[in-house]
């Protein structure tokens, strides 16, 4: 494991890209009714590379373009089933998530790369991303050239524990709220299968309260970080934020049916893929540690510590992201 920050061989850019439109989009035909939104930017020749957003249920983000040098990048960015753009969408209640599970987002990957004729890509994302990235790779790792990950994830049972309890000894206000907003007889269980359940409510009124109280809970995690956005959660389209809290809690729910430790105890698989792991120290939500463990299990992977950034990022923390993208241009 290396720790350090990237020394490319040319300055790495400071800055963002200008905003750039996709050259070409599209719904893709996944299979179970689902037809997943994709986009493909910068240069149709350029090296490959796949974003692969957050959430889970966050959907892709036009500033995520930005992140690569379109002259040198053929940069693709997809919305996972039910969210964003792909269809059904999520907030309608009666679109089922049955076929909505992190087996069904791998393949998922794997089509989209066929479908644009793409042998091999670099991945980058953070958060639930950084899990789906995990999980896509050790599949498919003659499939990844490289990968970029800005906040380390693997969705085993105690980081879903430690962001929706453990945390709280340090908001016990908000987590107070947070719990006590289930009925009583559910307040001493497992608080994210309850909320699975409310979300899922034939009642549109109990699905509307559980979103906006499960996303009061998230944005008070990370209220305490300076640099971040207030209201980061909450602040959505009404419908985006039913799907968005819907597909977190239908994930989390069931352990984003990996098994427990699956991906650290596989990440030998990685061998030969070079990995930069970007991570927050001030990162509540999300502890450096699984970035730590992570990064003595991948030989290939360096670990970059940003000091002043939590799970929302800093300007310190995208400039790292920045140069790891920069560099990894110049390899074939």
């Amino acid at each position: 494991m290396a720790q350090h920050q990237p020394t490319p061989e040319h300055a790495p850019p400071t800055e963002p890209f200008p905003p750039i439109e996709p050259y070409a989009h599209g719904l893709l035909e996944a299979g179970d009714g689902q037809q997943v939104y994709w986009e493909a930017c910068g240069n149709p020749d350029g090296k490959p590379a796949l974003v692969v957003h957050g959430g889970p249920g966050s959907g892709c983000k036009p500033g995520n373009r930005q992140l690569f040098d379109p002259a040198r990048y053929r940069v693709v960015l997809f919305d996972q089933r039910g969210c964003g753009r792909s269809l059904p969408h999520a907030a309608d209640p009666a679109t089922s998530l049955e076929h909505n599970t992190t087996e069904h987002l791998i393949a998922d990957m794997e089509l989209l790369r066929e479908h644009l004729g793409i042998d091999r890509w670099l991945l980058y994302g953070g958060s639930w991303g950084s899990t789906l990235i995990l999980a896509y790779a050790e599949r498919h790792p003659e499939r990844v050239s490289e990968i970029v990950i800005n906040g380390v994830t693997m969705t085993r049972p105690e980081e879903t524990d430690w962001l929706y309890r453990g945390v709280g000894r340090f908001l016990p206000g908000p987590w107070e709220a947070f719990r006590d907003a289930l009925p009583e007889p559910e307040r001493h269980g497992d608080l994210v299968a309850a909320y699975n359940r409310r979300l899922n409510s034939p009642d549109a009124a109990t699905r509307t309260a559980a979103a906006r109280d499960w996303c009061a809970w998230e944005d008070a995690v990370i209220a305490h970080e300076v640099l971040g956005k207030p209201g980061q959660y909450s602040d959505r389209p009404s419908e985006a934020l039913q799907a968005f809290v819907r597909i977190t809690a239908h994930y989390f729910a069931h352990d984003a049916w990996l098994e427990d430790g699956a991906l650290l105890r596989d990440a030998h698989r990685l061998a030969g893929i070079p990995g930069t792991l970007i991570h927050g120290r001030l990162d509540l939500g999300s502890p450096l540690r699984t970035a730590w463990q992570l990064a003595a299990a991948w030989p290939d992977a360096e670990l970059v510590i940003v000091e002043d950034s939590g799970h929302t990022g800093s300007p310190a923390l995208r400039r790292a992201v920045l140069s790891a993208i920069a560099r990894y241009a110049e390899r074939p």
